[in-house]
């Protein structure tokens, strides 16, 4: 505060603002935080388009020459949510540490090593299958950043905005994983400009460039980078990791949690399960016979939940987060139990299309939960905890694909679908009472 008893104005002269307080018009720049949020946002695309890169291209690695057993191409397509959460750990501290800059410019270069590392390692079907696991587990960095990104963009809005940021920027990043999964068999379709000394591979349909869904996406990566560096500053939040360590303290690290694990850790989970569900039970392999394809609408349920996501995050803004955390977990658990209805002993096509209504209202509730909980944390918490606590809840949560994996190999996908209905129920019922009722002790 200066002599005359008034805040020093904001000064946005270097690449470390001054007297920032986005709490205080005085003190905050819209058009700062806005290009912030949009740079990080087209970034955190790239980095989902990098989490999944892997899932576009193992499917179709046996069909250019690799011989790899199904429990191999299901390794590579699980690491990178097994690094991711190890990664998200790691990103949860560095906002503080290295600042925004440097960490959107930073991690937006290093997408780049696991895309070079897939567009030549699939040119020679002789590259070693650890080499495969290690770019895999690579991969992993893209969903990490997340842990990183979002609470970094939280510093640069009011509470009062910081749904409809946090919102826009995971619902609109989240997309990259619908992205590469609807591009990348596109691309493998055709030469790219440009390079047409690289010769196509042969497929069992015809040609096939396998190799561009891993280079498309490195020039766009290169100028998330460039716009960071220009473009984007740091606020002056400065903490070491002991400091951080702080959110372990709080209960409501824990409690939100386990909210998070509702909301997010179901949605990616069964993203990433969804085709599999499909053919299993509705497909030509599955007892029934019924051909149905679940690559026909695998991308659905990450697309609406992303979207929603988006769109909820300013109803979070107007009503608190807390509510619709709780109309999330109990449309959840209403829609996960139908589903699982379904899938006790399905007959024919009128089961399958229960299911997937069910399952597409599941998504949609989850994507509310999602904005939901992304608003709670910063209400709730003080300011630097609530950035510790996004990125650790968003690692535990990242695990939510390879749980799900193994749950539903090691018991009939009904009971696992019931159980997590429970689940969600007694999330609903603790969020309500501890932040969406009328005298609830952390309203946010």
């Amino acid at each position: 505060m200066s002599d005359t008893g008034e805040d020093p104005p904001l000064d946005s002269s270097g690449k470390v603002l001054k007297n920032w307080d986005p709490e205080r018009d005085a003190n905050w720049s819209s058009e700062i935080a806005w290009t912030t949020l949009s740079i990080t946002t087209y970034s955190m695309i790239m980095a989902f388009c990098v989490w999944f890169l892997a899932s576009a291209i193992a499917p179709k690695l046996n069909e250019i020459g690799f011989d790899l057993s199904k429990a191999q191409l299901y390794w590579l397509t699980s690491m990178p949510g097994l690094s991711c959460a190890l990664m998200r750990l790691v990103y949860t501290f560095l906002p503080p540490i290295v600042g925004t800059r440097k960490l959107v410019g930073i991690s937006s270069l290093l997408f780049v090593i696991p895309m070079l590392g897939w567009f030549f390692a699939v040119q020679n079907a002789q590259t070693p299958y650890g080499w495969l696991l290690v770019l895999s587990f690579m991969c992993g960095i893209g969903g990490g950043a997340f842990s990183g990104y979002m609470p970094s963009t939280g510093y640069f809005f009011p509470k009062r905005l910081t749904g409809t940021a946090l919102g826009i920027q995971a619902g609109i990043g989240n997309l990259g994983m619908s992205i590469i999964q609807l591009v990348g068999p596109l691309l493998m379709g055709f030469s790219l400009f440009g390079m047409t000394w690289l010769g196509p591979q042969e497929g069992a349909n015809g040609s096939i460039w396998v190799y561009n869904a891993a280079i498309f996406f490195i020039p766009w990566c290169i100028a998330a980078c460039f716009l960071a560096f220009w473009l984007l500053k740091d606020v002056p939040i400065k903490s070491n990791i002991r400091q951080q360590l702080d959110i372990f303290s709080n209960a409501n690290t824990w409690y939100m949690t386990a909210l998070y694990i509702m909301t997010f850790g179901v949605f990616s989970g069964f993203s990433a399960q969804f085709g599999l569900l499909i053919n299993d039970n509705y497909g030509a392999t599955s007892p029934l016979q019924l051909a149905v394809s679940g690559a026909s609408f695998a991308f659905l349920g990450p697309m609406i939940g992303a979207l929603v996501r988006v769109v909820w995050g300013p109803l979070c803004d107007k009503l608190g987060g807390g509510i619709w955390t709780v109309v999330s977990g109990v449309g959840m658990a209403l829609t996960l139990a139908g589903a699982g209805v379904f899938l006790l002993n399905p007959k024919g096509h009128g089961d399958f299309s229960g299911f997937l209504v069910m399952m597409l209202a599941m998504f949609f509730f989850s994507g509310i939960g999602n904005a939901g909980t992304f608003k709670q944390m910063p209400m709730i918490m003080p300011k630097l905890q609530a950035g510790g606590a996004i990125g650790f809840t968003a690692a535990v949560a990242s695990l939510g694909p390879f749980i799900v994996g193994v749950a539903l190999t090691a018991m009939a996908p009904a009971t696992f679908f019931f159980l997590c209905a429970v689940y969600c129920v007694a999330c609903s019922a603790m969020c309500w009472v501890r932040y969406a009722a009328k005298n609830a002790p952390f309203p946010g």
